[in-house]
């Protein structure tokens, strides 16, 4: 057994009907040398019978319940009652790979400059059948602004690493490198791929409890801020879509797309001179993350709110039809058709002043 202690930090709430599965997949791990904190949010189903009935003799199960505060409360719970040399993170509707830490390790042990690592993963609906083999560059947009090379300044085989390699990642590649500014364009990393060493753990600390959903970004950031991370390019999770308790449902958006331009704009006003982004890059992510706000205000019938965001987006970077269009939906008639003659206006000295080129 490997002297590295990895602690799993799993919150809950009201899970219990998907919960055993996340459980044995950490027990089913190739690395055996594990710490489980498992934190209950004030769960009001079956979840401490659950474990009591199939987990009670498993002595590297730890139990910590707490009155609901949240996802972020809970995982800082977690979080202080680790011990281990590494810590995982894992969402209780997620499931592992078995050689998922038993591949992150090896690849931390090959770049002792990364703090963090993170991978790929499967995406299964509520049956278990897969939907996208490689999810994460389908659900985190910002890959589309930035190869690997220009993320990542060193890579090895996952096979030169790992002895004992699966034939499933025998073509697996690791990353590293310093992420930090890619990072404003938007969250590159899932929360229940992620691997930590103590020492990067140590100079992130905690989760933003004020962030009740959509804090994973801004925790990210934080941990990208404090040095080198590396990305194991194979899908060693299976991440869950469609259930009616995720985050990702329609409710939460508004909450999710709000602290994501609270990172940027905080990241921003404290580390500007740190980001290596060219200006108009900054500008967009700032235009997406209004127009993000907007759109969703829009659709929840908040005009106002919805006017102002889209307005801001617009000004961070005019050319954006859709969301001029959002902008002229949210307006009265008179004024929405200004709008429009007014962006019409403005497309058309745009061409034209490119084809006279």
């Amino acid at each position: 057994m490997s002297a590295d202690l990895v602690s799993v930090v799993i919150p809950t709430f009201n899970r219990a009907y998907c919960l055993g599965q996340a459980l044995d997949s950490v027990f089913s791990q190739t690395h055996q040398n594990l710490e489980v904190l498992l934190v209950d949010d004030g769960s009001t189903d079956d979840t401490r019978a659950l474990l009591e009935r199939h987990w009670a003799a498993e002595p590297r199960l730890r139990y910590l319940y707490q009155a609901n505060a949240g996802v972020s409360a809970a995982r800082n719970h977690g979080l202080r009652e680790a011990r281990g040399d590494y810590i995982a993170l894992l969402d209780s509707d997620d499931t592992w790979m078995p050689w998922k830490l038993a591949a992150q390790l090896a690849c931390l042990n090959a770049f002792p400059e990364a703090g963090m690592i993170w991978t790929d993963m499967q995406a299964v609906d509520p049956d278990g059948q897969v939907l996208y083999p490689m999810f994460l560059r389908r659900m985190y947009t910002a890959y589309r602004w930035f190869s690997a090379e220009q993320l990542f300044s060193a890579e090895r085989r996952l096979a030169s690493l790992m002895p004992d390699v699966p034939p499933d990642l025998s073509d697996a590649v690791v990353r590293c490198g310093d992420v930090f500014s890619p990072m404003l364009m938007g969250n590159l990393v899932h929360t229940s791929t992620v691997l930590l060493r103590r020492s990067r753990y140590e100079k992130v600390r905690q989760f933003d409890e004020s962030m009740k959903t959509g804090e994973d970004y801004d925790f990210h950031l934080r941990t990208c801020r404090e040095g080198p991370v590396a990305f194991l390019d194979a899908a060693l999770i299976r991440y869950q879509c469609g259930r009616a308790d995720q985050l990702s449902r329609p409710g939460l958006v508004m909450q999710i797309a709000q602290n994501f331009l609270l990172t940027v704009e905080r990241t921003l006003e404290r580390d500007r001179a740190r980001v290596s982004l060219p200006d108009w890059m900054i500008a967009r992510s700032l235009a997406d993350g209004h127009r993000w706000l907007g759109e969703t205000a829009l659709y929840q019938g908040d005009r106002q709110q919805a006017k102002a965001h889209l307005a801001a987006s617009l000004r961070r970077y005019p050319w954006q039809p859709r969301t001029a269009l959002l902008l002229a939906s949210a307006l009265p008639p008179p004024a929405a058709g200004q709008l429009l003659r007014r962006g019409w206006r403005t497309m058309r000295r745009a061409v034209a002043r490119v084809t006279a080129r």
